[in-house]
């Protein structure tokens, strides 16, 4: 053993490990301060290495895993957003069950000994709905979002206010004894505040003088805020921070997103960040003075019911994290960016205490140092050519840096890691099918809904509305119906010819019905909401039913005025009657909020709804407008579950009431300029989404995770409802296996 340890170390880095492992085995807290070095925890100043965990895009089962899974790779604190819409979904009334349960999560991060960053907000981004922000704000008459006006800072005041005081009610800031070290007000506000004129700055400057009145003891931070005030701390988001510099000289350098994948969209290939690359980024923002750097994401997790925003995030919040979306390590990322932090961290002291230089060593070469004054030296060398391997000497010994690399050298002398090295150990991901079971015998229920308004129309307008305006997002779905009566001298019925049919549409999703049969879907995408619909229809002599479901998948979650984003169809005309254009616009149109069986509950366990279902063992296929329920028992093993919705169209699934989310295996686009799908990636240069794309031509999301703390024993409630036509004889449970490689 002493053989090995020699070999492996210089007694400096032995002792530097002790000293971490000794620091971090008991989560110091106590008061927060800081200077243009680092956050100083208890009066000791402290490098954070933190991971963004959602609690709401996990289930309570899973988070203490989740976050010592975390720890185990390296991460000594834990970030979250608050999600606002899903604490307060009507004015005043609050909620913190279930996914919610912010409390539970944050004690459950102190109990691992980890510290707590809370990003307030209350926007947030995120692809989460509305941006977090609850949709019955925008009705509250004189609202704007994220500007000056009295409605808005009234409630982000108030909601801010609840949780601050039920934070300090459990103790969990840092000098109370708990583990919340920093918090977050507003959210990349930079971005827009130009957009708001004036007002814009008022808002921002307000925003950081009512977080600071909580009193909270703790540092508060605005991200992606240029002007932040002297209260508060200005912090970095992006793919690269190592050039960022705070908005003042006394704060310390925060990264509070580093993005290690992307986000995914319906209809969008998978975008991969190679882990050289999330690890050279990381390791350049320590070499040049960073103190605090937050994975966003660590775990993404999913987009349960209906709160991924977008519009068009998929249900998958994987975003290519350290720790996937069912909660399992993605190696090799995860195990590379583990040796890192390893590596860091033998220079703790150093990199936060030590005088730092700058030396150029060649072109794209230099060496970021740190000293102090008992000659005790940590080094990173580094190469930002994004061809070129390059040799260079450093304090006369030789060391070989691949291009777009760093190489760590925590006493100057011993390389013991290189971003571009990937020695962790990699491994292979199935996904193992099972046809659901029942110890029963399995037996589908069946419900079809007919195309239109069932009951009495909820209103009738000569006019097409705004979708979101009508809805106010409680649905997903809205009904717009109407009828025209053809006459029999229709030269188009002589021939044997078909009309056109044309919608225009401001988004999302479209499902098309002709005299109750379906006609066809048109949908926008993530990169282009508005969408048309141009279809040939058969039509009959008399009256002629035009039943069109209008769908929103996810409301806008940023962007200056982004509430005010609109859906629904614009413009509906037939094309090729005797008179030339009927346009339908400004005819009567009846409308109807959901779909039927949304309003009879069909999802909730063990209720018919009053509803007549049909009782087979052979459910139908290609049907639109179909609820299936089916009684099935859990999968096999412990491995966690997927629910593979290939042979569905598009629609919503549930598990014993609780809502899995949106399912639609769309099928990636293809052939798109400068996006193409790539077989390999080459990690050297700087990283944008659409460098490393895969996916092209297959589903952008096929497997629905359905945490295994949902599964009873056996009688568990499997509820779909698909809108367009599928084969659910085909659906099936798979179970994620990972096997190291």
């Amino acid at each position: 053993m002493k053989r090995v340890c020699e070999s492996i170390a210089s007694p400096a880095i032995l002792v530097a490990m002790v000293v971490i492992l000794l620091s971090w085995r008991v989560n110091a807290t106590g008061n927060v301060t800081y200077d243009n070095r680092s956050l100083s925890i208890g009066s000791r100043r402290q490098l954070i290495i933190s991971a963004a965990i959602h609690y709401p895009r996990s289930v309570p089962a899973m988070w203490p895993s989740l976050v010592n899974t975390a720890k185990e790779g390296g991460c000594n604190a834990i970030e979250s957003y608050v999600f606002w819409n899903g604490h307060e979904p009507s004015p005043g009334k609050y909620y913190f069950g279930g996914r919610y349960n912010i409390v539970k999560f944050i004690k459950i991060v102190q109990q691992a000994g980890m510290h707590m960053i809370l990003r307030i907000g209350p926007f947030v981004a995120a692809e989460w709905n509305y941006g977090g922000v609850p949709v019955w704000l925008h009705y509250v008459p004189g609202t704007v979002f994220r500007a000056d006006n009295e409605p808005w800072k009234h409630y982000m005041e108030s909601f801010t206010t609840y949780m601050v005081n039920l934070l300090k009610k459990e103790k969990l800031f840092a000098p109370q004894g708990g583990p919340i070290i920093l918090s977050q007000v507003e959210n990349e506000y930079g971005y827009y505040e130009r957009d708001y004129g004036e007002g814009g700055k008022r808002y921002a400057q307000w925003s950081a003088s009512m977080a600071v009145s909580q009193n909270i003891g703790v540092p508060w931070m605005m991200c992606q805020q240029w002007d932040a005030p002297a209260t508060v701390i200005s912090t970095c988001n992006g793919f690269y921070c190592d050039q960022f510099t705070p908005n003042t000289p006394d704060k310390p350098k925060i990264w509070t997103e580093n993005w290690p994948g992307w986000f995914k969209t319906f209809g969008g290939r998978d975008p991969h960040r190679p882990a050289e690359d999330v690890a050279y980024s990381v390791a350049r923002f320590f070499g040049k003075g960073g103190s605090v750097h937050n994975y966003y994401m660590y775990h993404g997790g999913t987009n349960f019911g209906r709160t991924s925003g977008g519009p068009f995030i998929t249900t998958s919040y994987d975003y290519e994290a350290p720790i996937d979306e069912y909660g399992l390590p993605r190696l090799p990322k995860w195990g590379h960016l583990k040796n890192l932090h390893k590596a860091i961290m033998l220079s703790e002291n150093l990199l936060i205490n030590g005088e730092h230089q700058n030396f150029t060593l060649g072109p794209s070469l230099e060496a970021d140092v740190y000293t102090d004054s008992s000659g005790t030296c940590a080094a990173f060398l580094s190469n930002s050519d994004d061809k070129n391997d390059k040799t260079v000497v450093f304090r006369n010994t030789s060391y070989h840096l691949p291009a777009w690399s760093v190489s760590i050298l925590p006493d100057c002398k011993k390389e013991v890691y290189n971003t571009a090295k990937v020695t962790s150990k990699s491994s292979k991901v199935e996904m193992l099918p099972e046809d659901l079971k029942s110890s029963s015998g399995l037996k589908w229920q069946v419900f079809s809904e007919k195309p239109g308004i069932w009951g009495e129309a909820d209103f009738a307008k000569n006019e097409l509305v705004d979708h979101i305006n009508t809805t106010k997002d409680t649905t997903d779905y809205l009904w717009y119906t109407t009828s025209i009566t053809v006459s029999d001298n229709e030269e188009f019925l002589k021939k044997g010819s078909r009309p056109v049919l044309f919608i225009e549409s401001k988004g999302h999703t479209l499902h098309a019905f002709i005299n109750k049969e379906y006609l066809g879907t048109a949908t926008g995408n993530g990169t282009h909401v508005p969408f048309k619909l141009k279809k040939s229809v058969s039509l009959k002599a008399g009256e002629n039913n035009i039943d069109l479901l209008s769908m929103t998948v996810g409301l806008a979650n940023a962007g200056s005025f982004y509430e005010w984003s609109g859906a629904g169809l614009t413009s509906v005309s037939i094309k090729g009657l005797n008179s030339g254009t009927l346009n339908l616009t400004n005819s009567k149109w009846s409308y109807k909020l959901g779909v039927q069986g949304e309003h009879l509950g069909l999802f909730k366990p063990g209720n018919s709804g009053a509803v007549k279902w049909t009782v087979t063992t052979k459910p139908p296929k290609k049907q639109p407008l179909t609820w299936y329920k089916v009684i099935i028992d859990p999968p096999s093993g412990s491995e966690p579950v997927g629910l593979d919705m290939i042979s569905m169209g598009k629609g919503m699934a549930w598990l014993n009431g609780e809502e899995i989310g949106r399912y639609w295996p769309r099928l990636a686009r293809q052939n798109y300029p400068n996006d193409e799908c790539v077989k390999e990636c080459d990690y050297r240069g700087k990283f944008m989404p659409d460098k490393c794309l895969t996916g092209c031509g297959e589903p952008s999301q096929r497997w629905y995770h359905v945490p295994r703390s949902w599964f009873k024993s056996s009688g568990n409630e499997l509820v779909i409802f698909e809108e367009k036509g599928g084969n659910p004889m085909k659906i099936k449970l798979s179970r994620r296996k990972s096997s190291a490689v």
